[in-house]
């Protein structure tokens, strides 16, 4: 991607780090700020996808096995559809403008965040019925829990995993 726009988001973000300066290193920052953003991204064409463009509806696929159509159900097409754009979305925006610095090649942190995101996705489906199922926790704070939970062990794996910088390269 052009270096026009790395350097036009990495600005941009910059801009509001001055008064989170004393609680938080400009990379915490920037991953809050590129996670958060890509995170609205994501809920903003789910919903558009899951109410405007499969106005709830069931979609079939015209594919049959053993004499039954497969269908998708709407919100998990919306999901797949949100997701389709978010994850490149957000190795971008990660890869340029978080982590940046990073020396692993491209195609490795590509994987690795592929990986990553699996094991986050898994994550949220563990805790969430953990804490709903087993704990009795309302769902939507369930959803809060999980979601700092998950957040934090994101941030820490790609900062340390996914595009860790090697030391003397």
């Amino acid at each position: 991607m052009s270096n026009w726009l790395v350097n036009a988001i990495t600005t941009i973000i910059d801009f509001f780090y001055p008064p989170f300066k004393r609680f938080l290193p400009i990379q915490t920052f920037r991953y809050i700020a590129c996670g958060g953003g890509n995170t609205f991204l994501d809920i903003f064409i789910y919903y558009i996808s899951y109410n405007f463009i499969l106005h709830k509806q069931v979609v079939h696929l015209g594919i049959f096995l053993f004499g039954k159509e497969l269908a998708v159900q709407p919100h998990i097409m919306a999901f797949i559809m949100a997701f389709i754009i978010s994850f490149p979305t957000g190795f971008f925006l990660m890869r340029t403008v978080v982590f940046h610095d990073s020396n692993i090649r491209g195609r490795v942190q590509l994987f690795r965040y592929i990986l990553l995101v699996s094991a986050c996705i898994l994550l949220n489906y563990i805790f969430i019925k953990l804490f709903v199922e087993k704990f009795g926790i309302y769902p939507t704070i369930a959803k809060m829990l999980t979601t700092l939970i998950v957040v934090s062990f994101s941030y820490l794996a790609q900062r340390k995993f996914t595009f860790k910088k090697h030391i003397g390269e």
